[in-house]
């Protein structure tokens, strides 16, 4: 601000500004009336806004750095804010960095989406330096934000020591198979994850491979989402073997893969045994009847699975009658029943 306006703050009534206030949107009262000068630091610390004011959404906007770094500056100050929502904004690599630097201070924001945007591999590194240091960030969405294997590894290193995000959703972007593996190592030293979002990353069976690994060692992470990776009946039988053993994945998304028959006879076997899985999704697999015949077998026997999602594959009427035999006897799952996912 010029002189004349700090001037005319330091002899304005504390009124008069309030009314001023009260018609700034919040995007500019949290970013720009801080530091202005002493007085108004006084003011906006007593003004009801600036004390009740968590929750910001400014999804779909023209924000691009600029605007990110005003953020990034208010959130190294701000101490009320829990949640900003900039999805499909026009942030890059640069607005990334500042929001990192504000994270690297700030002590209440809980959960920050940066879904479509254009942060790429560095902007993750920045956010992943963040995550070493900051310990109340607990949902973090950087889906289709262009990250690559290099960004996720960056954040891989960042989730190691971190201890309180539990949600991260890395969903339509390029991580493939070795960005896969870094994710995967990670897990096997954190244990606050609890969810993690990675559909439409092409990590394939190798991906798939390095996450079953980890889960036979991870005690945390209780929903995994896998859905559209080209993962085939070979993932599908490394992710089988660890649910064999895990005890903490709840639910399992692996629709729009190529698992196939082979696929649904490993995850079914898999979850004869298994007593944590509730809602396993296995749309748009391109299973059959042989496949569908593997599952109802395990239906007979497992007493957790409540949702199982087969909409959209092969199955014809001897697969749908093994799946109504098999809901005789199940007991929990869930209306709709599995039989009219089939179809």
């Amino acid at each position: 601000m010029s002189r004349d306006v700090t001037s005319s703050l330091l002899t304005l009534p504390v009124e008069l500004i309030y009314r001023i206030l009260d018609n700034l949107d919040d995007f500019t009262f949290l970013c720009s009336t801080r530091n202005v000068c002493q007085r108004l630091n006084y003011i906006t610390d007593a003004y009801h806004r600036y004390q009740t004011l968590t929750t910001l959404d400014l999804s779909d906007n023209g924000i691009e750095d600029h605007g990110a770094q005003h953020l990034g500056n208010a959130l190294a100050k701000n101490a009320t804010i829990v949640m900003i929502g900039l999805q499909s904004n026009k942030i890059k690599e640069l607005g990334a960095q500042n929001l990192a630097h504000g994270l690297a201070f700030n002590m209440t924001l809980t959960a920050l989406d940066l879904c479509a945007n254009k942060i790429q591999d560095n902007g993750a590194k920045y956010l992943a330096t963040a995550l070493k240091t900051n310990a109340t960030l607990t949902i973090l969405n950087l889906g289709s934000n262009q990250i690559g294997t290099s960004g996720a590894q960056y954040l891989a290193i960042g989730l190691k020591q971190n201890k309180t995000l539990s949600i991260l959703d890395l969903s339509e972007n390029g991580i493939a198979n070795q960005g896969a593996v870094y994710l995967a190592d990670s897990l096997t030293n954190n244990n606050t994850l609890t969810t993690l979002n990675l559909s439409e990353n092409a990590i394939g069976d190798q991906g798939a491979q390095h996450l079953a690994h980890a889960l036979t060692n991870n005690t945390t992470l209780a929903i995994l989402n896998l859905e559209r990776n080209e993962i085939t009946g070979l993932g599908a039988q490394h992710l089988g073997n660890a649910l064999a053993s895990n005890t903490a994945l709840t639910s399992l998304d692996l629709g729009n893969n190529e698992i196939g028959n082979r696929g649904a006879q490993h995850l079914g076997n898999a979850i004869i045994n298994n007593t944590t899985l509730i809602s396993l999704v296995l749309m748009l697999n391109e299973i059959g009847d042989e496949g569908a015949q593997s599952l109802a077998f395990a239906l007979r026997n497992n007493r957790t699975l409540t949702t199982l999602n087969l909409c959209n594959n092969r199955i014809g009427d001897n697969g749908a009658q093994n799946l109504a035999n098999a809901l005789i006897n199940n007991t929990v799952i869930d209306y709709p029943p599995v039989a009219l996912y089939a179809l």
